[in-house]
């Protein structure tokens, strides 16, 4: 690492906290904090919405999968195009029609507060874990460089240190600032791929477009592979990313707290739907540098050229063969990504919790003196320490952590999902039959996810959300017949 490495990631570590803040304006209660004012525009949401959704595991992870696998997630991106607009016209109608805090505010209203409490909970709880495999990927490059230039540190330091500059302008300037800073952000790590593509293209030899397209490095799907092994073969890709989108743009607070967040329907909308077409070209352009660094590497294996896991591909080339100054940018814009989606879990995961815990929490906030803004700050260090805690203690496998993350959330995102469609569709439904089934679903997913392996390989995580589905369906069915049946 040189100077210019070093000047480039200081200068973006003093400049982004300060311009976020700088847009974000001071918040005076905890309304503001974690709700903003309601006049964000729809594009900054947009982009929020994209660099809350990608994170360090797609700058990192996305080029390796496409090392080996060539476009898929491209594939993957016309489910979630689908997702979205499923969410546009029949999730945001229900967000919209009142005013909510959080995402299960409405689970509240046709459940009973029950059922906003343990889906709440669920959603912590697999954020917690999920955020944590983010956190810890994003400092592995870092980690990665500073070794290189031999001023290496403990990871718990570097940990730390991603999270107090990301606290700084989070505690400060509360959701507002989690927008402006993840736009900002996003531009950055935006440019830095570019121009990791860029240079890679010019260092192709002759004819390379020929040689990707003849060794099926432009294939959007995986096709010769076991069933459900998988998420990139056609079905998967396209009923397993739609079914991803809607859980998580439709469910999963850490993106519905974005469309609260807009003017109107119509900015929540154009929000949602932009970020579709966000994330797509940031898939084309990660998987365009995963397949460019497969010619770089002479066509070889991952073990051939001597990589453990896909993850180290990407970090590899950006902290030995990017010139300096770029290679300062492009880790800037790494911590960037990192930051970006560290921050709105911050303030998801505030919000839901002063949201869906509202009486614990005002006594709470009544027994320690503090006003609803300090004490939802207080809520933000907690689950930042969380954060940091549970990231220390993951220790990278030979797994893709994209698709760990994914597999992590995946498990309550089906039974989330399910149990929103079951009350939109099922009149009749109620909390004692609903609940128990719910209850009883997301622990069977995480033991399908750590013990159903088909074929030898673990079950993919859109598939694990599809499983999660049937399950609750199958449990709430079986109950409500045992409970029609016991009033006979």
């Amino acid at each position: 690492m040189t100077s210019a490495d070093l000047l480039v990631m200081l200068a973006y570590l003093t400049a982004l906290p300060l311009l976020a803040l700088g847009l974000a304006g001071r918040q005076t209660s905890a309304t503001a904090y974690l709700e903003g004012h309601g006049d964000l525009p729809w594009w900054a949401l947009c982009l929020s919405l994209v660099a809350t959704e990608t994170s360090t595991l797609t700058l990192i992870s996305v080029p390796g999968i496409a090392y080996g696998s060539g476009m898929v997630f491209v594939g993957l991106a016309l489910g979630y195009l689908i997702g979205r607009a499923i969410v546009a016209w029949k999730f945001l109608p229900l967000y919209q029609s009142g005013k909510m805090l959080s995402a299960y505010d409405w689970l509240g209203q046709r459940f009973g507060a029950s059922m906003q409490r343990m889906a709440s909970s669920t959603f912590l709880i697999t954020r917690l874990l999920a955020e944590a495999v983010r956190l810890f990927a994003g400092m592995l490059p870092l980690a990665a460089m500073l070794d290189a230039a031999h001023m290496g540190l403990p990871h718990a330091v570097l940990l730390g240190g991603i999270m107090l500059v990301t606290l700084f302008y989070t505690l400060c300037g509360g959701l507002r600032a989690v927008v402006w800073s993840d736009s900002i952000q996003f531009g950055l790590y935006l440019f830095g791929s570019a121009a990791c593509l860029a240079l890679l293209w010019h260092a192709a030899p002759a004819g390379v477009l020929h040689t990707l397209q003849a060794a099926g490095r432009f294939d959007l799907f995986v096709y010769n592979t076991p069933p459900f092994t998988s998420s990139f073969t056609p079905l998967a890709a396209l009923l397993g990313g739609t079914v991803l989108s809607v859980a998580s743009h439709g469910t999963d607070q850490l993106m519905v707290q974005r469309v609260l967040a807009a003017r109107c329907l119509r900015d929540a909308r154009l929000a949602l739907m932009g970020s579709a077409v966000g994330v797509g070209l940031l898939f084309a352009l990660l998987s365009g540098v995963g397949v460019l660094l497969w010619m770089h590497h002479g066509g070889a294996s991952l073990h051939q050229a001597g990589f453990a896991t896909p993850d180290a591909i990407f970090p590899a080339y950006i902290a030995q063969e990017l010139p300096s100054g770029l290679r300062g940018l492009m880790l800037a814009g790494v911590l960037a990504a990192t930051m970006g989606s560290l921050s709105a879990t911050l303030s998801a995961m505030t919000a839901a919790t002063m949201g869906d815990f509202a009486v614990p929490c005002a006594w709470a906030a009544r027994r320690l003196g503090l006003s609803g803004l300090g004490f939802a700050r207080v809520i933000t260090l907690f689950w930042a320490g969380a954060l940091v805690v549970c990231a220390g203690m993951f220790a990278q496998g030979s797994q893709s952590a994209v698709l760990v993350g994914l597999s992590i959330a995946a498990c309550g995102y089906g039974p989330m999902l399910a149990s929103f469609i079951a009350g939109m569709t099922w009149p009749g439904l109620k909390a004692r039959t609903l609940a128990p089934a719910f209850g009883l679903s997301v622990p069977l997913m995480v033991l399908a996810m750590m013990y159903l392996h088909p074929y030898g390989k673990p079950l993919a995580f859109v598939w694990l959300i599809v499983l999660g589905m049937i399950t609750l369906f199958g449990l709430a069915g079986l109950r409500y017949v045992i409970q029609k049946r016991s009033h006979r």
